[in-house]
């Protein structure tokens, strides 16, 4: 039995792949994303968004994830939820063959849009207390800390805007960053100075998180200016430290950079004809909602492109 045949099969149903699935079915092209979880990638677990344009409000990160899922799917496009892929192979006639949940499906064009998971610190005690009050999802996990007292590690915007959300649960929020100042944008950080909540350290590193009784009881902190350690009581640990690029399908097929992130051009494409990537897992430097978008729909048009001149060329 020959296997099922996508002219564009996108591998991840973040704002990357979603975007590119829109432009994608739009153009009519037989079009299918798989995604491990559920659509909508990091930004369901994001409380708000306010820098995505038309959403002069904002806009919750599970509605702005349904939406873009709801557009996709008006004009065609094949949402597989709950469905990783375990491999991509390409075939001698340069097409490629795609193998998720045992089932192997043919396709002209591909469009990795794999996105990137959360860095972990490398602590004593990270691993033992993960879902024991480590977390890398405030929105998921905050309700658990009502007027607990919390920790954030990071500086970047992530872990600010995560901070301030947390405030409206924990009692207190200490947000613990390595530098001596914050990376996060400058109006993010005025929110942040602004909450009787927070708390900072800066030039602090998280060397330790302890327990007792199963759970997180407090953090070992070092200086990177010299004061003296310290340990810091508190009930949980949200980290925020950067992402990691989700490669693995990539890593023997296309180019990778340095960092583990793909290597594109411009418009989308890799080092592989036909292959193209969009999103957080490539080597662009700014990585927001509406870059993803921006990059997605690029790929998608010029995977288009791609499968009008190879049939033409074959005709």
């Amino acid at each position: 039995m020959s296997n099922e045949f996508i002219e564009i099969a996108i591998i991840g149903g973040g704002p990357a792949g979603l975007a590119a699935a829109l432009y994608a079915s739009r153009g009519r092209a037989k079009t299918v994303v798989f995604e491990r979880g559920i659509p909508g990638g990091q930004i369901v677990t994001t409380d708000w968004v306010e820098n995505y344009p038309g959403f002069p409000k904002g806009i919750s990160g599970q509605d702005l994830g349904d939406l873009m899922t709801k557009q996709a799917e008006e004009f065609g496009a094949v949402i597989r939820s709950f469905a990783p892929v375990e491999a991509i192979t390409m075939r001698p006639d340069g097409h490629f063959t795609i193998t998720s949940e045992g089932e192997q499906f043919d396709a002209d064009s591909v469009i990795l849009a794999t996105g990137a998971v959360p860095r972990k610190l490398g602590v004593p005690g990270e691993a033992e207390f993960t879902g024991r009050g480590v977390s890398w999802c405030a929105t998921c996990d905050g309700a658990l800390f009502r007027d607990k007292v919390v920790a954030v590690v990071g500086g970047g915007d992530a872990a600010v805007e995560e901070a301030l959300f947390l405030t409206k649960f924990a009692s207190r929020v200490h947000l613990i960053h390595r530098r001596d100042e914050l990376r996060a944008t400058k109006c993010i950080q005025e929110r942040c100075m602004a909450n009787p909540k927070m708390e900072m350290h800066y030039s602090r590193v998280v060397t330790e998180i302890i327990g007792h009784d199963g759970k997180v009881s407090a953090v070992r902190l070092e200086s990177t200016s010299g004061e003296p350690e310290e340990t810091l009581p508190l009930d949980g640990v949200f980290i925020f430290v950067g992402v990691h690029p989700v490669n693995e399908l990539a890593g023997a097929l296309v180019t990778l950079a340095d960092n583990g992130y793909i290597t594109i051009d411009h418009d989308g494409r890799t080092s592989v004809p036909g292959l193209f990537a969009a999103g957080d897992v490539t080597d662009s430097e700014l990585k927001q909602v509406i870059t993803a978008a921006a990059k997605g729909a690029s790929a998608a048009f010029e995977a288009l492109r791609y499968i009008d001149e190879t049939t033409s060329c074959s005709l």
